[in-house]
């Protein structure tokens, strides 16, 4: 569980949630005619298994939790681990949009701390039900307590080094929704899972997205703000000290959804924040995916198999450079363990699909698809409607169906082979008018030209514009690379058979 649960950013206790890094199926596919593969790189990718079981892919990571007896000592970041990287391919565009071409890719090293998605004003941000004083039903969700006690009980020491009957202790979410349970515990291995950096995260991110300006200050006054006090908390290693932060914390959130302060901040509210939506999907992995993650050791190197990652800060720079909205359709073909169509559902708030091959991925994708629903209702969000399909995206007809009125497309055709990419622009024909395929390879090849011998290709249909992602946007290489965003235009084309006429 050790590869989300990082924090960044220097400081001591000072804390932000690291990118969760997601994990993706990627998938080439050798020849017919078996096609048990999950089609995709990195968005729903693929990759070298060992780079998805690498513990720590972090730059200088800080956390909050520590052993006591280290109390007095300054955390030390993880070391971010040398490897090879592979040498940037040169990608071009259509002659057509020359202007949105990189010939000389450079390696890009600074990472994009752009925002998420503009505002979307059709969207409502804030769940109903989550507000609901009339005893909705709980969904049922996998508490922090169980990971530490249950899942991977052992993995643990107390964090305070006191002798106590119950490490236990409960947190308020801004919604209606019963507390979490999480155990005061450290991990003995710093890539664990660590509750007390979760427990601040919240509280931090609380303060920062669902608490109106003017009752800010009892959250970040830097005296007497809870963030502050537990802070001055863990510097001393006082869990009585702790407890009573918690404590107060909790009776504020309530109060402040019972006088509707919450409900009024989240109805003004028509875009999360990156951080947010960060800590949601790092919450749900790491309680689904990361107790289980060696069941994605099946994807074998060299063949459809290969796994790797898109990271949420790069799909958010997706949905923005798209113009994703919340009345739109959002589909990944290839869709490993479901985060993309999750942080879709999560982030724009749109109608989210995807379809997945791998069983192995199919059966997280669904354990994180239930704690979704459980954790967007604790945090008082209303996603849009997911979708995860098991089976061949070229076969499945729900796919074939929903890729017809489809708005924005992920294809992580990184790892394809070029007779699976043949087969999907086949499908180009029957898109909608506008509809935006995004992908790490063009189907488009460079310098293609619409004449009378190529007339009835596919790739007719299509304009191209090449961008460039940063670092720390795909799990396999920690260098930049450039990706693409196909539209269908028919207008091109009808122009090239009228002149011909």
């Amino acid at each position: 569980m050790g590869f989300f649960d990082h924090l960044q950013k220097g400081g001591a206790f000072s804390l932000q949630p690291k990118k969760p890094q997601i994990r993706k199926v990627v998938q080439t596919r050798p020849a017919p005619p078996s096609r048990s593969t999950s089609l995709t790189p990195a968005s729903s990718s693929r990759i070298s298994p060992s780079e998805k079981s690498r513990k720590a892919r972090t730059s200088e990571s800080r956390s909050v939790s520590r052993d006591p007896d280290l109390a007095s000592k300054r955390r030390v970041g993880t070391p971010r681990q040398s490897r090879k990287r592979p040498t940037p391919e040169q990608r071009l565009s259509s002659d057509e949009d020359e202007s949105d071409t990189d010939a000389s890719f450079e390696v890009r090293k600074r990472a994009r701390t752009g925002d998420s998605a503009e505002p979307d004003f059709e969207r409502r941000v804030r769940s109903l039900k989550a507000f609901s004083e009339d005893h909705v039903k709980s969904l049922p969700m996998v508490h922090a307590a169980d990971i530490t006690s249950i899942q991977k009980a052992g993995n643990f020491k107390p964090a305070f080094g006191e002798k106590v009957q119950s490490t236990e202790i409960s947190l308020q979410y801004p919604s209606a929704s019963p507390k979490e349970r999480y155990n005061l515990v450290v991990p003995r291995d710093n890539d664990d899972f660590k509750p007390i950096d979760d427990i601040f995260s919240v509280v931090d991110i609380v303060s920062q997205t669902h608490i109106p300006e003017d009752e800010a200050d009892e959250f970040n006054n830097e005296s007497t703000g809870i963030k502050r006090r537990l802070r001055r908390a863990l510097a001393q290693g006082s869990e009585k000290d702790f407890r009573q932060v918690v404590t107060d914390y909790n009776h504020a959130i309530e109060r402040l959804r019972r006088s509707g302060s919450i409900a009024k901040k989240l109805d003004s509210t028509h875009r999360l924040n990156l951080p947010l939506v960060e800590r949601i999907l790092t919450q749900i992995y790491s309680r689904t995916v990361s107790p289980r993650v060696e069941s994605l050791r099946q994807y074998e190197n060299g063949t459809d198999n290969v796994y790797g990652e898109l990271l949420p800060r790069f799909i958010s720079t997706i949905f923005k450079e798209t113009g994703l909205k919340s009345g739109q359709v959002f589909v990944d073909l290839g869709s490993g363990v479901g985060n993309v169509v999750l942080q879709a559902a999560l982030e724009i708030g749109c109608e989210s699909w995807g379809c997945e091959m791998m069983q192995n991925a199919c059966d997280l994708a669904n354990l994180q698809q239930s704690e979704f629903k459980a954790r967007c209702r604790l945090w008082g969000i209303a996603p849009g409607k997911t979708h995860l399909v098991s089976g061949d995206f070229l076969r499945e007809q729900s796919i074939i169906d929903v890729l017809k009125r489809a708005d924005v497309i992920l294809i992580n055709n990184q790892a394809f082979t070029p007779q699976l990419n043949n087969e999907l622009i086949n499908h180009f024909l029957d898109m909608k008018e506008g509809c935006q395929i995004v992908s790490l390879k063009s189907f488009v090849p460079a310098g293609h030209k619409i004449q009378s011998r190529n007339l009835n290709s596919p790739i007719n249909l299509l304009k191209v514009k090449q961008r460039n992602y940063w670092s720390n946007s795909v799990s396999w290489t920690d260098v930049g690379g450039t990706y693409f965003i196909a539209t269908k235009d028919s207008s091109r084309l009808k122009a090239f058979v009228e002149d011909m006429g």
